[in-house]
């Protein structure tokens, strides 16, 4: 009877959903950047929640339904579809759709990938490949070929789990997972554990057979049968999906918790942060005092985390794609990354410019129905839902088609995020982006053919990209007269694409991918070292050039191959790389530890030998950010010293006592305490609250509590507090600034009277760290600005120099800028005096709203004083 009842139920839900009036966004809603036109190309019943879609050679849509998503798991019993849509009399709408395959194993899958007539279905716990032997464009399993290629990613219906596949310029197929974990075999016989603080716990920080610890969420580039996978960046919280350009860079989204969802280029082998490394603590556990949360989350004051990137606050990102030519035009020729946000109604666009090594991602809003902003059914906002029609456009993947137009499928819904679904329509839409006036045209692909292979790789399409590839791969040196000349395109992306097949065409091609190399183009001697890599050519002996490329792009590629290659081979293109470093640019830095991973003291000798100094506090910047980075227990004692020297500056002795908190041996743990005990202002409090936080995890064999009792550094039952508040204002009138500004002021006796200030700043190499350091304040203040800020320093106050007051239950007063914010509360005052105060002592605190620093009159200093203030502090 129950069973019968239940079976009642999902008759009448599917009955009246088949009832239900579809929905669409108003194209009126909808505003595209520049002079773009937005048009429907599809709707319900067509196709209904939409998760993700790819394009085959002949412009088909092929898209993955999601009707049988999280809790409406049984609305449709009989499996979810992979379906597949047409525009085939070219008048710019789909008029024919038809089922590839349905079955009950397909609930809400998230990925979908068309190369050639294999469909590759992301659908946890498994990646499946249909092949459609007879391409007749329908699953038939008595003559097609269901596979199952890989298997073992956690948590089926769960966003967090596996996601689509890319085909890449190399001919590899990319893809990724979030942080649900997995612990699958590759076809090679190698074991991957990836396990976090959200789930597969029980395999957090244990090693895979590649012999690294990978966390959380991962990206992997493989061959396409399955075998050699290989971890690419790791420790996601949950990247949708990923793209790849013709030149090999990989970029990606991540989702937020809480606000900070981000677009990042994927550096290789990077570690994006959301976990601690061993996998077991989640970025609260770790998050300092102070810090807000997109540093916190992404952990970007740690050594060892990647760059986050371009970080926009509360969203639920997903499908992305890579645009290098086609139907748009010129503002956009260069490259267009295009990002859903279902969250915020729009897809993100971006015109990436390199950086250093990295890249600059510049937001735009390239398609939304809501430019006002005003979200709703969203997490960040709380989940509350409207009616508002701007609110429903839920983009979750977007594509380029052969027709070089931009495609965007929509799952309409009130509803994103928190695992739900609100709208019993099931609707979706897909709507093309393009010029107004534009005709759709496909090329015809004749893949039996050099010239079809050739317009395959040229193709609008990524993963069509790749049947050109592969055919092409084949022929090997038979084709590398029509590959030479696709170097001879103005699109630089084509020029890549050849770059990329040279190494497979023979040794003409390895020969003619090493000219590229040679050449003057930075973009395509980056495309040539990864195209020797990714076909087994050794770089080695190349990596000498490579390691003076003035490019950092190009440096960077060689930093991170030299990864899993041992010091006695890697060592001088290490100290090499070490000598390009900028002291600016991080993602090259974090390249440069890549480099270094398992080597880390060794190259930490050999970079300090070329670069450093056996006095911490005489380091570079440069080379203060590589020992930063590298922190190998040698470095420990050099750490302390940076961290406790005169004349560093204080965000560098934070960065030494970052570093000595990543060290785990007791030489680690020991130096934080000299550096607890010894140090003043922020250093001390930051050695404190990391000997607190890494007691019972890192430093946990170290028995740190006793030890900070001990040395009487910190003691929550005995600790004596002084009481130090700032002087009562004084009132005095001070002449106009003109008539001041008018003044001469004499630098000698400015320096005589400047010693006042000594209390509070650090000036030309004396004075106490307590204020901002007044060195080069005058080189980068007006005079106007000095002599206002002498005068009445709370009318602009430096960031992060607040003034605080803590009050204790004994009725003492401590004012000063407070350093640590945890348990305990660690203050500065001024003269540098540093208090920590149990948390349990604390009646009331809150910021004081006056400046720190005492004024002009509170100091007894007169016009001319000032003014020879000034002028001794602008002749420094």
């Amino acid at each position: 009877m129950i069973r019968y009842f239940y079976q009642l139920i999902v008759v009448l839900v599917i009955s009246s959903v088949s009832k239900a009036e579809h929905k669409v966004v108003p194209l009126e809603l909808f505003s595209a950047y520049g002079n773009l036109e937005v048009t429907l190309w599809a709707q319900s019943p067509m196709l209904y929640n939409p998760t993700n879609m790819d394009v085959d050679k002949d412009g088909r849509i092929w898209v993955a339904e999601g009707v049988n998503y999280r809790g409406h798991g049984g609305r449709k019993p009989e499996g979810d579809r992979i379906v597949v849509l047409q525009d085939t009399n070219g008048d710019g709408k789909a008029d024919s759709s038809h089922t590839f395959v349905q079955e009950k194993f397909l609930t809400a899958p998230l990925g979908i990938a068309v190369i050639d007539n294999k469909i590759i279905v992301s659908m946890t716990p498994d990646l499946v490949i249909y092949t459609d032997v007879n391409r007749d464009l329908k699953f038939d399993p008595e003559v097609d070929k269901r596979e199952v290629l890989l298997t073992g990613f956690n948590s089926k219906q769960h966003d967090h789990s596996l996601h689509s596949v890319t085909a890449g310029p190399d001919g590899k197929w990319y893809w990724n997972h979030g942080n649900c974990g997995s612990q699958f075999t590759d076809k090679s016989g190698k074991t991957f554990r990836i396990g976090s603080a959200y789930q597969m716990r029980q395999i957090a920080g244990k090693e895979s057979d590649d012999g690294n610890v990978w966390i959380g969420g991962t990206a992997y580039r493989m061959n396409p049968d399955g075998t050699n996978v290989e971890v690419i960046g790791h420790n996601f919280r949950n990247s949708y999906e990923q793209t790849i350009t013709s030149f090999g860079d990989v970029f990606q989204n991540d989702n937020d918790d809480p606000p900070a969802s981000r677009t990042s280029f994927l550096l290789e082998y990077g570690n994006a942060g959301f976990c601690s490394a061993d996998g077991k603590r989640s970025w609260q556990s770790d998050r300092r005092p102070g810090q807000s949360t997109p540093i916190a989350e992404w952990r970007q004051e740690d050594p060892g985390t990647m760059p986050s990137g371009d970080v926009y606050g509360g969203g639920s990102p997903t499908g992305i794609c890579f645009y290098e030519g086609g139907a748009l035009g010129e503002p956009y020729s260069k490259g267009l990354l295009l990002s859903c946000e279902p969250a915020r109604n729009v897809v993100f666009g971006y015109l990436p410019v390199q950086d250093g090594a990295g890249f600059k991602l510049e937001r735009f809003d390239f398609l939304t129905t809501n430019a006002a902003q005003e979200f709703a059914g969203t997490d960040f906002k709380g989940g509350r839902t409207n009616d508002d029609e701007k609110t429903l456009f839920r983009p979750s993947d977007v594509v380029v088609g052969t027709d070089g137009a931009i495609y965007v499928a929509d799952w309409y819904d009130p509803r994103v995020g928190g695992h739900a679904d609100h709208d019993n329509t099931l609707s979706g839409a897909i709507y093309r982006v393009a010029p107004k006036g534009f005709k759709s045209t496909t090329p015809k692909i004749d893949l039996n053919s050099t010239e079809g292979q050739i317009l395959a790789i040229r193709s609008n399409a990524l993963n069509v990209r790749n049947l050109g590839f592969t055919a092409l791969k084949k022929q090997k040196d038979k084709a590398i007269t029509a590959v030479k000349e696709l170097l001879k395109d103005p699109n630089p992306y084509i020029k890549a694409r050849a770059t990329f097949l040279l190494p497979h065409l023979g040794d003409a091609g390895v020969a003619l991918t090493k000219e590229i190399l040679n050449g003057d183009n930075p973009r395509l001697r980056l495309a040539a070292v990864r195209s020797l890599r990714r076909s087994e050519n050794n770089i080695l002996p190349l990596a000498k050039k490579i390691s003076q490329d003035p490019d950092p792009a190009v440096r960077r590629e060689l930093a991170t191959s030299l990864r899993n290659v041992s010091f006695d081979k890697a060592g001088e293109h290490i100290v090499s790389l070490a000598k390009g470093y900028d002291g600016k640019d991080r993602t090259y830095l974090d390249a440069l530890g890549i480099a270094s991973t398992g080597k880390e003291t060794e190259s930490y000798n050999a970079i300090g030998r070329a670069i450093g100094s056996n006095e911490p506090g005489e380091w570079s910047k440069a080379f203060a950010d590589i020992a930063w980075r590298l922190h190998p227990e040698k470095s420990a004692l050099m750490l302390a010293g940076r961290a406790m020297a005169t004349g560093v500056p204080e965000a560098q002795k934070k960065a030494a006592v970052v570093a000595l908190a990543f060290i785990r041996s007791k030489l680690g743990a020991d130096s934080m305490l000299a550096v607890a005990e010894r140090a003043t202002g922020l250093a001390k409090a930051e050695a404190i609250w990391w000997l607190l936080n890494n007691r019972n995890h890192r430093w946990k064999e170290h028995d740190i509590v006793e030890s900070l009792k001990s040395r009487g550094i910190y003691n929550p039952s005995s600790i004596k507090l002084v009481s130090v508040v700032l002087p009562p204002p004084v009132k005095r009138e001070y002449a106009p600034t003109a008539k001041i500004l008018a003044m001469k002021g004499d630098p000698a006796r400015g320096k005589t009277v400047a010693a006042r200030c000594y209390m509070c700043h650090h000036i030309d190499g004396t004075g106490v760290e307590y204020g901002p350091t007044l060195t080069d304040y005058g080189k980068t203040q007006t005079t106007e600005v000095m002599i206002q800020s002498l005068i009445n320093p709370s009318a602009d106050i430096a960031s992060g120099y607040d003034s605080y007051q803590i009050e204790t239950k004994d009725g003492i007063k401590i004012q000063g800028r407070l350093l640590s914010a945890g348990d305990p509360l660690i203050i500065q005052s001024m003269g540098g005096i540093t208090q920590t105060i149990p948390k349990g002592r604390v009646k009331n605190q809150g910021k004081v709203g006056t400046s720190l620093m005492m004024s002009a009159a509170q100091q007894g200093l007169s016009e001319q004083d000032i003014a020879d203030i000034v002028a001794y502090l602008k002749s420094l």
